[in-house]
């Protein structure tokens, strides 16, 4: 094989893919919600072991994140999305796995991420939009694109043309596109 092989780049995203799943695993990234995602297989999904199985949900979850929060927003607004999911899953407030966060509150339709509650999901996807979303999400669970903080610690966000009435109790840390970016306050020493 090249060093340029396709096939080698899938079979080291593959390697990289267990390793980063078993991880998770390990350090008790269990999933809390599995949420129920639109069906359109007709045969029988195939069997596959848990790591897996986990790998890939938080594959999606991200993925739906990073399309539904910010696909117009270029690569530096999917990223910031996906601090934002990482931060919360830090925080461990928010859920410990990363469909655990993307989902929170969708079966009370008090939605941490709209598109959760709001019917995005049943909606088509644009097919370019959604496969640039999956490879960016691949590309982060594996490390091949790394967090670097743009959001400074943000654990929530909003678009530009809303004014939600929790903004004033949190601190702005970034404006990137056309989202907003806020942690909590910090208390002074």
């Amino acid at each position: 094989m090249s060093r340029n092989d396709p096939r080698s780049d899938r079979v080291l995203f593959a390697v990289l893919a267990v390793v980063l799943a078993t991880a998770s695993t390990v350090l008790g990234a269990a999933m809390t919600y599995r949420p129920q995602a639109p069906v359109i297989v007709t045969a029988p999904a195939p069997v596959l072991p848990s790591v897996q199985y986990t790998m890939l949900t938080e594959h999606r979850c991200l993925s739906e994140a990073l399309y539904y929060e910010a696909r117009s927003e270029g690569l530096a607004g999917e990223t910031a999305v996906a601090e934002v999911v990482f931060h919360r899953m830090n925080a461990r407030s928010y859920g410990r796995s990363i469909c655990a966060v993307v989902y929170e509150g969708s079966s009370r339709k008090s939605c941490q991420f709209s598109f959760t509650c709001n019917g995005d999901l049943k909606r088509p996807r644009e097919a370019a939009a959604w496969q640039d979303a999956e490879e960016l999400a691949a590309q982060i669970l594996t490390g091949q694109v790394r967090l670097r903080n743009l959001t400074g610690g943000a654990t929530s966000y909003h678009a530009v043309y809303v004014k939600p009435y929790w903004a004033p109790s949190l601190e702005r840390t970034a404006r990137i596109g056309n989202h907003i970016f806020y942690r909590g306050r910090t208390r002074a020493s």
